[in-house]
């Protein structure tokens, strides 16, 4: 049967360099690929292989704005707790297309999956989680800013043992009032716990958002996972 699923529409910037590597980024809840686009042209600067994908999210109803339709990754039913009731159909339904996105890079662009790090913000970064864990595909490696591990109860029943030694940056503000820092924190302590690799960055005074500090962690982590491969020189 043929998939019946929506290709997401993308703003992307293209890598300056010989194409080697590729970075797909997820926005967060309200916003569009076009908000993260300056930073990948920023970043792109000192990683011109680099190719970067910022997708948009399709226009969802949202439980906890009374129904009104929002770019959304999922449904958002309430902040109150990362325990609360998911929206696992919704998680699901955009980690299907996000990973058309992967297929089409290392099928049709010739990029591996080791050259390709997933990351997002907010409910991107959720997104980028449960995209990676459960992938058969080894990543790079996952960037998530300002998020949580999606769907604890079961998430661990869902994995793919392919990024169990996977690098992921996560950065969270301490400031942050809309995903709380304890809840970045006790998704950090969760993988942890379950094997996983994961470097918690904390910045400090930071709310829901990017600081410089931050971005030149990121950069300095892509230039780790996904260096610019040298060419090999031919023996005289």
């Amino acid at each position: 049967m043929a998939s019946t699923l929506t290709k997401l529409t993308t703003v992307v910037h293209d890598a300056t360099a010989k194409h080697t590597a590729t970075v797909i980024f997820m926005h967060g809840f309200g916003d569009s690929g076009a908000g993260w686009a300056p930073v990948g042209e920023q970043l792109s600067e000192y990683v011109p292989h680099v190719k970067f994908i910022f997708p948009n999210a399709p226009a969802l109803p949202i439980t906890a704005n009374g129904g009104m339709l929002s770019p959304a990754w999922y449904d958002i039913k309430s902040l109150s707790t990362i325990q609360h009731e998911q929206d696992e159909q919704g998680l699901l339904r955009s980690r299907r297309q996000v990973m058309e996105l992967v297929r089409e890079e290392v099928d049709r662009n010739k990029i591996p999956a080791n050259r390709i790090v997933l990351g997002g913000f907010s409910q991107g970064c959720v997104l980028s989680l449960l995209t990676a864990l459960t992938s058969e595909y080894r990543f790079a490696g996952v960037t998530a800013l300002s998020g949580y591990l999606p769907l604890h109860s079961k998430i661990i029943t869902m994995v793919s043992d392919a990024n169990r030694k996977t690098p992921i940056f996560w950065g969270h503000g301490d400031a942050d009032q809309v995903v709380k820092y304890k809840y970045g924190e006790q998704s950090v302590e969760f993988l942890k716990e379950n094997k996983y690799s994961v470097r918690f960055h904390t910045y400090p005074r930071m709310g829901h958002s990017a600081c410089p500090q931050e971005l030149g962690d990121l950069l300095s982590f892509f230039n780790e996972v996904i260096p610019e491969e040298l060419p090999v020189m031919a023996k005289a």
